[in-house]
């Protein structure tokens, strides 16, 4: 039989989480309730209509009110727990994070400018390669066939106008 301790991958994959505080368990409420407080006003900047005739700033504006709120929940739950508040610590895994973050941040920006193809397979690549250390084979293959699946779904199939370099 396996020995389980063996097959667990090196590094701290596993560890168990460290807690953090109380202040970190703030923080991480207050970022959700300012990001949902500047979309809202992003939101405001469009035609919000009503629920019977919704304009292009509604859904926005929904999901900024439930991003606040639950950052605010957050916020309540981390200042008025007693003892552990469930929030762990910030490790070397959360750069991993803002860095996936950051490139879906850049994909976002260069996706109307560039197209859909290049900054998908871009993203796709550099998520696989750097953040999940595949191999550089792998990444490169499963980034363009994912791409391509992307497109032959929603340019070809579905018809969603995204703007592309590539035309069928």
């Amino acid at each position: 039989m396996a020995d389980p301790e063996r097959e667990a991958p090196e590094g701290d994959a596993f560890d168990e989480a460290r807690p953090g505080g109380r202040v970190q368990a703030v923080v991480a409420g207050a970022l959700p309730v300012a990001l949902g407080a500047f979309a809202a006003w992003l939101a405001f900047g469009l035609d919000v209509g009503s629920l019977t005739d919704p304009g292009p700033g509604l859904w926005p504006l929904i999901v900024s009110g439930l991003l606040v709120a639950c950052g605010a929940g957050i916020i309540i739950v981390a200042a008025t727990a007693k003892g552990p508040n469930g929030t762990e610590a910030f490790t070397k895994g959360t750069i991993n994070v803002l860095v996936a973050a950051g490139a879906l941040a850049v994909y976002a920006s260069l996706f109307e400018v560039v197209g859909f193809e290049i900054p998908t397979v871009l993203l796709l690549f550099a998520w696989l390669r750097f953040l999940g250390r595949e191999s550089w084979l792998s990444s490169t293959v499963i980034a363009v066939v994912a791409t391509a699946a992307f497109y032959a779904l929603f340019i070809l199939g579905l018809g969603v106008p995204l703007p592309h370099l590539i035309a069928f």
